[in-house]
């Protein structure tokens, strides 16, 4: 779980961390046994490849407007807010933050776009 912690910290860094990291969240009752399973490997396997590889994240610039997709699926929420700023004399749209979270049982019942609204409030 150490690990799971230490990626946390950094997520608003990383694309889909809540899709990639929800087979580790599942934490074993005191009967069974942690497995580390094939799922949990997969997991583990792309969230460190994330964390060396992870795109370059702009600074915000607050007198430029903001994009934010939003994706919402069965078990969470991802969001990536985006800006389009100059690089090198030339327009490009990049990445400020990524958000993600599981959505809890009561919103599990909610339309697509409920749960998509569920970002902007």
């Amino acid at each position: 779980m150490s690990f799971v912690g230490f990626a946390s910290y950094y997520r608003k860094h990383l694309k889909d961390f809540e899709i990639h990291a929800k087979s580790l969240y599942r934490i074993p009752d005191q009967q069974n046994v942690f497995e580390m399973t094939q799922e949990r490997i997969q997991a583990y396997e792309k969230i460190t490849y994330a964390l060396t590889n992870s795109p370059l994240l702009l600074i915000p610039d607050w007198n430029l407007p903001f994009k934010l997709y939003i994706d919402a699926w069965g078990e969470g929420l991802v969001a990536a807010l985006h800006q389009v700023q100059v690089v090198n004399d030339k327009p490009y749209e990049g990445p400020i933050c990524f958000i993600s979270r599981q959505i809890k049982p009561t919103e599990a019942r909610y339309g697509a776009s409920q749960m998509e609204c569920l970002f902007l409030v």
